[in-house]
């Protein structure tokens, strides 16, 4: 067996997380496999997968070294097909994103990019967790918080702020919070999936020095995802956080108002991650360059509409 071939077996076995199964798909018998995987960790002086009798888990040069494989599989497959197709952009893309991102923002630039090219098929996995791309298959993926160092490419989109909300009639009988030690009198709605208690993260601006703080919450009602608590923070029953695109349009129609700006954390930045393109996956290369500037365009106009809406809040209470 020849290095591509243990390459796509390599491939092969992350995708289908086993060496039997990558075997079965393959047409290889599990020993063949297996030497595969080890022709390609003593060529690199280095183990690419942590295997235990439950899995398989790709070690850090694992997870690097199989994005260099699809790459040049990738880049092998297009030019197999030779020059026939020209400049016409087809293929198939898996991209990911938080739920409600990738439904208010990311779903109208994929649907123009989709337009544009008819050849093109795509995969949207909207979900709010951090999805591996090497493991899942994922090629570029929307990632809101500060990124880790790794051998990704990371084109940044801009920044995105963190709000912390409630009805205009649960604050008329509540009171509004005058500063984030307020919260344990108030009822809070919480986003981390049943926790008893939650951090929720200040920076207080009112004096000469910054300051950052650290409330410990006790939800009153503890949920699974920000859409839930934002539908129950309108009705009235608690005070949530909420990113600004997720809340923005509430603070406009006066469904929520936004409090503690004097307080609020620094904004999160938001980033487009993938692995290097290979020279020939026009399909990829073609939604990179139409995403990015669309999606800068779409976080300006959330940044923009969220200053105007808190402002707004801000006066009607201080009015």
């Amino acid at each position: 067996m020849d290095r591509l071939d243990a390459m796509a077996v390599f491939a092969a076995v992350v995708e289908t997380g086993s060496l039997a199964a990558a075997g079965r798909k393959l047409g290889h018998s599990p020993a063949t496999v297996t030497r595969a995987v080890a022709m390609l960790e003593e060529r690199l002086g280095e183990r690419l997968l942590h295997r235990s009798t439950r899995a398989l888990r790709l070690t850090e040069r694992g997870e690097h070294q199989v994005a260099v494989y699809r790459s040049i599989l990738a880049e092998l497959a297009e030019a197999d097909g030779g020059d026939a197709a020209g400049d016409r952009v087809a293929g198939r893309i898996t991209l990911t994103a938080p739920e409600l991102f990738g439904r208010s923002v990311l779903m109208p630039v994929v649907e123009t990019f989709l337009d544009e090219h008819p050849d093109v098929s795509l995969r949207m996995l909207l979900l709010n967790r951090v999805v591996s791309l090497v493991e899942e298959g994922v090629d570029v993926a929307v990632r809101l918080a500060p990124l880790p160092a790794s051998g990704m490419i990371a084109v940044r989109l801009g920044e995105m702020r963190r709000l912390v909300c409630a009805a205009p009639d649960y604050l008329a009988h509540a009171g509004i919070p005058p500063d984030p030690g307020a919260l344990q009198h108030h009822r809070c709605i919480g986003t981390e999936d049943g926790a008893a208690r939650e951090q929720w993260h200040f920076i207080d601006r009112t004096s000469a020095r910054e300051r950052r703080l650290s409330m410990a919450v006790q939800p009153r009602i503890a949920l699974n995802g920000a859409g839930a608590a934002i539908d129950a923070a309108i009705r009235g029953q608690g005070v949530c956080r909420a990113m600004a695109y997720q809340a923005v349009e509430h603070i406009e129609a006066g469904r929520l108002t936004a409090l503690l700006c004097d307080f609020e954390p620094e904004p999160l930045p938001i980033h487009l991650v993938f692995h290097a393109i290979p020279r020939r996956n026009a399909a990829l290369r073609a939604f990179v360059d139409h995403a990015t500037p669309r999606l800068r365009a779409a976080v300006r106009n959330v940044s923009d509409r969220t200053a105007r809406a808190a402002g707004a809040s801000s006066d009607v209470r201080s009015g």
